[in-house]
């Protein structure tokens, strides 16, 4: 059937939901769901007919991991405030993460660098067992922490979303000190690089499992950026010795909660499907000027899902409006809405524009699907 999409009015129905990566919020059409959202992502997710392609902006909700491990307040003097996130910062900003790499915000790039000048937290690759500061959650009120997260999340209808930042080879860059040095080690160290790796997924599937005793996450996007847009940084060979059973320890752990698991990888990595697959990842999230996702797609689109923007549009690009945005969203349906494995998002500034945006992905998606289990 052919479903209306409501005009926009001042008047509409909105909700607020958190940004990823920011303390801001963005203010989305409230929609008249057909099914609970939480079982039609899985079903995207499965390829087990979804109802309508599932919209990030709408759908899914993104928590904190310092809401699952409540982190013990630092020494601060009296009075004092802990330091705020630099994510979303205006400005560069430094900071140390939980394994003691220094890092610099860039807001022109949306993200944090390695902060040039300052030496690796380990020397060499082959020191790693003396120089590596495993992170110590001993004191954490894991516990009390998750029945607060579960209070506060446990009745919401929405994709509880969880990002775990850096998986196997982007921490191995980032005690090394650069891809340039971990490159090598790679290449010079292979024994010594596994056993740093099985030793941080040892560490990350603990970790994880204790965050979420009680907490329950819908999906957990991990990053490893695998490659350039050339090329990937490493071999099949590599991926085979040296990354694919620390990577498959962390997703297996992810998965046994329940959770979809995503991994989020820069660069043109369309090599490495094959292996994503057997690594049994849900998502990939891949950067489209970089990769023939619809090539993909449709090679690969029985056994593993992806995500994308809008096709033909970067993240933070300007949407178009009136019929051009209505043909920009029914091609991304077209191209990748096929049984489900699929997901995106829809983001303006311009309220009237995302809620026309939304409305269009929403009711053509529905409409799709109907077509096409019929």
């Amino acid at each position: 059937m052919s479903y209306t999409r409501p005009p926009y009015s001042k008047d509409a129905e909105f909700e607020e939901i958190p940004m990823m990566f920011s303390a801001n919020t963005a203010r989305v059409p409230k929609l008249e769901y057909p099914i609970s959202v939480k079982e039609n992502f899985r079903r995207a997710a499965f390829r087990d007919h979804p109802v309508w392609l599932p919209n990030s902006m709408t759908d899914v909700i993104n928590v904190s991991q310092f809401d699952l491990e409540a982190p013990p307040a630092p020494d601060l003097p009296e009075g004092a405030e802990p330091p705020a996130s630099p994510w979303g910062s205006k400005e560069r900003s430094n900071f140390v993460d939980d394994f003691g790499c220094t890092w610099t915000f860039v807001p022109e790039a949306g993200g944090p660098m390695l902060t040039p000048g300052v030496p690796p937290v380990v020397s060499d690759i082959t020191n790693w067992e003396k120089e590596v500061r495993w992170p110590d959650f001993s004191k954490h009120e894991y516990v009390e922490s998750q029945k607060k997260f579960m209070e506060k999340y446990g009745n919401v209808d929405k994709v509880l979303h969880l990002n775990i930042g850096q998986s196997c080879t982007e921490r191995l860059v980032a005690l090394l000190g650069g891809y340039e040095q971990s490159m090598v080690a790679m290449a010079v160290e292979p024994e010594a690089v596994r056993d740093f790796l099985m030793a941080f997924a040892e560490f990350t599937k603990d970790r994880f499992l204790k965050m979420t005793e009680i907490a329950k996450i819908d999906f957990v996007t991990f990053h490893d950026d695998w490659g350039t847009e050339r090329d990937t940084f490493f071999s099949p060979a590599m991926m085979e010795e040296m990354v694919f059973e620390p990577t498959k320890l962390i997703i297996d752990a992810i998965k046994s909660r329940g959770c979809v698991f995503e991994l989020h990888s820069c660069g043109k990595i369309e090599r490495f499907i094959p292996y994503m697959i057997d690594l049994g990842i849900d998502f990939v999230q891949l950067q489209r000027r970089a990769n023939d996702v619809p090539m993909l797609k449709e090679k690969y689109g029985g056994k593993i899902g992806f995500n994308t923007g809008l096709e033909g549009f970067g993240f933070g690009d300007p949407l178009p409006k009136g019929d051009e945005l209505v043909e920009v969203i029914r091609k991304t349906v077209d191209l990748y809405g096929a049984s489900g494995g699929f997901y995106t998002m829809v983001h303006s500034p311009d309220p009237e524009q995302m809620w026309d945006a939304t409305q269009e992905l929403f009711c053509y998606s529905r409409e799709f699907y109907e077509k096409e289990n019929a």
